[in-house]
């Protein structure tokens, strides 16, 4: 089950709530989070258990009828998305999980929200719109000119990258602008980043590959010692029993 970083819609948030009873597996009650979305095609072939990704956050449907949907959101899903910062008549882009036949025109988004940045900067140019987004030191490595980036849900490229001040920039075309929530928030509110999972599986791979380099490097390195030793001990003996 992936996204395509291709929003359907966006839907208002209709409700924010903290609820103190919600039933746990073993039938005890705990505090939870829950949002209620209006939404329109989101709804389509919605079912219990079925997967939305709101603002790029892959979310499971708890609830819902013929105007809106609710989530539940985990402890984890609000320190490491913006879905914390949302009231009641909120925008937030909304994505169902993708058909196994459907065309993908974006890239694969899984939905799993590596950090939120904040909008540092909007600059028109011509029909188009640059966004300045910052972004922290341990998702830097993942983020590359031309590569994907999926910002709140959308998918998008990356047109530069500064390393040294911490954060990218992309470009908007027009109707992009019109069918997605970030033009319509302010420098400082923050936005879902989720990097190319491809990059990030890639980048696993290669450290995987320079710690068995670094291990056989080690034991090179014992080995050469170990025949220095060795050759010197040898001279050693053959120079003894020259003397003798």
């Amino acid at each position: 089950m992936v996204f395509t970083g291709i929003v359907e819609e966006m839907g208002t948030v209709a409700k924010v709530e903290r609820k103190a009873g919600l039933e746990m597996w073993d039938g005890s009650k705990s505090e939870g989070f829950v949002l209620r979305i209006n939404c329109k095609v989101a709804l389509e072939g919605a079912y219990l258990g079925c997967s939305i990704a709101v603002n790029g956050t892959c979310l499971t449907v708890t609830a819902f009828d013929s105007e809106a949907f609710e989530v539940n959101c985990a402890p984890e899903t609000l320190r490491r998305t913006d879905l914390g910062d949302l009231v009641v008549g909120s925008l937030v882009n909304l994505e169902r999980s993708m058909a196994g036949s459907d065309r993908n025109s974006g890239h694969v988004v899984q939905g799993h929200v590596d950090e939120a940045g904040t909008i540092l900067k909007f600059t028109p140019e011509g029909d188009s719109l640059w966004v300045r987004i910052s972004l922290s030191d341990d998702l830097l490595p993942f983020v590359v000119e031309k590569g994907y980036i999926a910002v709140d849900g959308t998918s998008l490229t990356v047109c530069e990258v500064n390393r040294q001040e911490k954060w990218f920039n992309l470009m908007l075309i027009a109707h992009t602008q019109k069918c997605i929530v970030v033009p319509k928030k302010k420098v400082g509110e923050r936005v879902n980043l989720e990097a190319d999972c491809i990059g990030k599986y890639a980048a696993q791979a290669v450290g995987n590959v320079r710690g068995e380099i670094k291990a056989l490097e080690q034991r090179l390195k014992f080995t050469q010692v170990a025949a220095i030793v060795s050759l010197c001990f040898a001279a050693c003996c053959f120079a003894r029993l020259n003397r003798k």
